[in-house]
């Protein structure tokens, strides 16, 4: 296949995130370049040059505030992001969240020779009749819709009368098990560069520093349990709006010294092996990643019930809490605090052979490029 006979995609972000767990960058490995031309555009943000950026043929920044994504501002980037796919002739489009894809499914009726793939992450998203209303009028048979997790897909099929089992499908999310663990630092090293004590227990959590990530909630449980384990530590990797409301909860706790919030920090997995026990207690997740990162560590996990984590956990041996229950979660963190390591270790062991059967990376990779093939060659022409 020559270079000018390769098909076009785009795939776009919300904003820029490139690492070593980015799923987006993940499509692209699986999409040979002989066959596609990957140009990846990110609505905000760009990266810093100490940055990574897209492995794709061609980066695009639209450098949009976040104000200019809302509101009637929005239907300038609309505009501006339809020239734009009109000028470069894409042959098919990846949306990922719901912005990008609310945005394609307008633009979407006007490139009639491209087809579409919009990559929901979470839960929630529809909940809005509007959101359903435009998804209604704007779908059509050259869209799909992936859900990250079958969760995902029966909330979306569930609640959105345009989304059905003929468009809709799940493609569980997975991370690249053997790069993951070659980034992973070493438990002591991962500490030390974390600013974090050699000994005793550390629960870590990785996430936006954000209401629907449970950080208040691991607080409060913890608060419960603290006083008999006073050489064990939360550690707590991510930055957001809930910084300020998070410290004022420590204080009122009196846990200054024993709960510690890291700030962001690129490719956190690397620090997945400071921790001896990794939390999820997320009110709503599409397929957390994190999750994933902490099995690739071999790291104990406990997490809420809520419906796109219960069947993980379940199956790797994790412990699962009541979803919004401080005390459930304590009595979780009390049992585990209390395992000797070994007992840990052996923990951590089933929890990252579920993860080898069933997160592969080379199926995600299969997955979508199956998806795009089966597009391309069937509904292209509609």
């Amino acid at each position: 296949m020559t270079a000018n006979s390769r098909k076009r995609v785009l795939q776009i972000q919300l904003r820029y995130n490139v690492n070593a767990s980015d799923l987006a960058e993940q499509i692209i490995a699986g999409l040979p370049s002989d066959q596609y031309e990957v140009t990846t555009l990110f609505l905000r943000g760009r990266p810093d040059p100490s940055e990574p950026i897209s492995a794709a043929a061609h980066s695009v920044y639209f450098d949009c505030s976040p104000s200019d994504l809302k509101g009637f501002k929005r239907w300038a980037v609309v505009r501006r992001l339809f020239l734009f796919c009109q000028q470069q002739g894409f042959d098919a489009v990846i949306a990922h969240r719901f912005k990008p894809i609310s945005m394609m499914m307008w633009i979407s009726r006007f490139l009639h020779g491209t087809v579409f793939i919009g990559v929901e992450h979470g839960i929630g998203d529809y909940d809005r009749l509007m959101r359903r209303v435009e998804a209604r009028a704007l779908i059509s048979n050259r869209w799909r819709m992936v859900g990250v997790s079958r969760a995902v897909k029966t909330y979306l099929i569930d609640r959105v009368a345009a989304f059905t089992s003929n468009n809709t499908l799940a493609i569980n999310n997975a991370i690249d098990i053997q790069r993951a663990r070659c980034l992973m630092l070493a438990a002591d090293a991962a500490r030390e560069t974390l600013g974090l004590p050699k000994s005793g227990k550390i629960i870590g959590c990785i996430g936006r520093l954000v209401p629907v990530k449970g950080h208040a909630l691991l607080i409060e449980a913890f608060s419960r349990i603290s006083g008999r384990y006073p050489d064990a530590l939360i550690a707590v990797i991510g930055e957001g709006r809930s910084r300020e409301d998070l410290e004022t909860l420590i204080a009122r706790y009196g846990l200054q010294q024993q709960v510690i919030l890291l700030g962001a920090r690129n490719d956190a997995l690397q620090y997945v092996r400071a921790f001896d026990i990794f939390a999820m207690p997320s009110y709503s997740e599409g397929l957390p990643l994190a999750l994933l990162e902490g099995l690739a560590g071999e790291r104990p996990v406990v997490g809420s019930d809520i419906p796109s984590m219960l069947p993980i956990l379940q199956d790797c041996g994790g412990s699962v809490f009541r979803s919004a229950d401080a005390e459930d979660l304590a009595r979780q963190l009390d049992a585990l605090l209390a395992l000797d390591p070994a007992s840990l270790a052996n923990k951590g062991a089933l929890g990252f052979e579920y993860l080898c059967k069933n997160h592969s990376i080379d199926e995600f990779r299969n997955s979508y490029r199956d998806l795009l093939d089966d597009l391309l060659g069937n509904l292209s022409g509609c």
